[in-house]
Order: C-alpha cells, then structure tokens, then sequence
C-alpha cells in the first residue's frame, strides 16, 4: 500500500507564495508519475499540474501557467508545488495523485493513489 500526504496549505495573501508539499510513504514504487489537482467550493476537481518519475517532463494547466511550478525529489520521495502569485481565485482544497506508470497525465481516473489534500486559502 502506498500513502501520500500534503502538507503546505494555509492562508496568504493575494500576490503572495506558498509551497505544498506531497511526502510519499509505504510501497513508494506503486508511484510513478504525479499530479496536482485541486478544487474549489461548488466546482468540479481539475487538473493543475504534471510531473514524470525522473521530472523531466511537466505539464501545467492554462490558468495557473507562468505562476505555479512542480517538482520532486525521489531521494526523498516527495513532489512539490511552488505557487507563486496567487490570485483569489486560486483558492481550493489541493491534492496530489500517483500513477502506477510513467505516464503523466490531466486525467483524473489515470491516478490511483490520492492524498487527503489541503487547503489553501487566498484573501484579496
């Protein structure tokens, strides 16, 4: 079985920074490539961002290109999500998934390993 966790959530202002944190744990190799997700009150959850094992590839969602960068170390089996700029709008419960392959993908039902997620919070 594998675990993943967030961490990093929290409440900032607009224009300001954070960084979440995704810690992998228990069977780490049932983890290959990974997404954020996220999603906000009332909407349905959409993709943000993309990342294959090695980091060589990324993908990145239109509305959120140009301010939020993903990245990961195996070493210490954990994926992050830098997010600078934030706007209001940005604000959502944050979640990172696993896929089983080195397959980066926008797809939800791609990922079968899923955090509990975290919030995050932007005031105007």
């Amino acid at each position: 079985q594998v675990t993943l966790v967030e961490s990093g959530g929290g409440l900032v202002q607009a224009g300001g920074s954070l960084r979440l944190s995704c810690a992998i744990s228990g069977r780490t190799d049932y983890v290959a490539a990974m997404a954020w997700f996220r999603q906000s009150a009332g909407k349905e959850r959409e993709f943000v961002s993309g990342i294959s094992y090695n980091g060589g590839y990324t993908d990145v969602a239109e509305s959120v290109k140009g301010r939020f960068f993903v990245s990961r170390d195996n070493a210490k089996n954990e994926a992050y999500l830098e997010m600078d700029i934030l706007k209001p709008e940005d604000k959502a419960v944050y979640c990172c998934a696993g896929h089983a392959r080195d397959c980066p993908s926008q797809s939800e039902e791609d990922h079968t390993t899923w955090g509990q997620g975290t919030q995050v919070t932007v005031s105007s």
